[in-house]
């Protein structure tokens, strides 16, 4: 199938982490991007676009680095505002920062292993985390974890490996993945309780991610296929094979597409024609890969509030920034 690769260009990288780069957060206005990585620190960039195209061109500047995690920095995401930022880490603690000033203002110490995954409800009130030690925990934003999910008929049975809020506020929903090969799909109206199982992946389950409507879900993970689901319903809609280990997923915000990072590059697809729209690997003009890692996975993914900008974090410690020109 031809592939039209010339939807999306190399538009330059962010050069500075000195890890594998796990996870991406954009602000509203797209002045302002953060990256966590294995190096333990989230780099906030300021954006400048760059001047040219490819892995030579920078397309931003490294701002500050925020440190104070003592392990692999897993996950980071950012307050509606862009004023704050949470973060997930091996330490087995989550941090909230205060981005004008560069410190991290609280710690969220409850988990007894690895925090891999934290989210921010719609309004910023609640914050989910999950964890290896097989629990999800819901916390307010003052660091007191309120909930505890870790009854084994209702938690996962392995390492929980992503957490999300649905943005719909009329049915607020988390949706959860696990190592345990299934997604789990939260109320959270009155209590924190268990809606119900979506079972079909075969292999552990990395990613889930909500369509910016809050009625679909994607999840994918080690056996290779994204698996869309009807959040109202629970229903599994349709798969799409993306050949590889997916390790993220993201709806666009403005076009019908979902994105999937894999160990050996991105996939998007167009959700009404189920064909790929772009299929970004290392072939890639211009993609500057070291000889040190010939064939960097991509391993987060995040979109520009507008849809135009595709930010993705690979194993070379590269964030590349893929532009959309259609």
């Amino acid at each position: 199938m031809a592939v039209a690769t010339d939807a999306l260009s190399l538009r330059g990288v962010l050069r500075g982490h000195r890890g594998w780069v796990t996870a991406i957060a954009v602000n509203e206005d797209g002045t302002q991007v953060l990256s966590a990585s294995r190096d333990k620190t989230i780099v906030q960039w300021k954006i400048t676009r760059g001047d040219g195209e490819g892995a030579l061109s920078e397309y931003g500047v490294a701002h500050r680095a925020l440190k104070g995690h003592g392990h692999f920095v897993e996950d980071v995401v950012l307050s509606k505002d862009g004023q704050f930022a949470l973060s997930a880490s091996w330490d087995g603690s989550l941090r909230l920062w205060d981005l004008n000033e560069g410190k991290s203002t609280r710690r969220f110490v409850q988990h007894t292993k690895a925090a891999t995954s934290v989210a921010f409800s719609p309004d910023n009130r609640q914050i989910v985390s999950g964890s290896k030690d097989h629990t999800i925990r819901l916390w307010n934003t003052l660091g007191e974890c309120k909930i505890t999910i870790d009854e084994a008929s209702q938690s996962h049975s392995d390492w929980v490996s992503c957490v999300h809020f649905s943005p719909s506020t009329t049915t607020p929903l988390v949706v959860s993945a696990g190592w345990d090969k299934l997604v789990k799909v939260w109320t959270i109206t009155d209590e924190f309780k268990l809606k119900q199982n979506l079972a079909g992946h075969t292999g552990y389950v990395n990613a889930v991610t909500i369509s910016p409507d809050g009625s679909l879900c994607a999840s994918g993970g080690k056996d290779g296929t994204a698996m869309l689901w009807a959040l109202e319903e629970g229903k599994h809609l349709y798969s799409l094979d993306a050949k590889d280990i997916i390790n993220a997923l993201v709806f666009s915000p403005n076009h019908f597409w979902l994105c999937a990072a894999t160990d050996s590059g991105i996939i998007i697809w167009d959700l009404e024609s189920k064909q790929e729209v772009a299929t970004l690997s290392k072939d890639f003009p211009d993609f500057g890969t070291s000889t040190l890692v010939p064939s960097p996975a991509a391993l987060s993914l995040a979109w520009s509030a507008d849809g135009t900008t595709l930010y993705a974090g690979y194993s070379d410690n590269l964030v590349r920034v893929w532009g959309v020109s259609m």
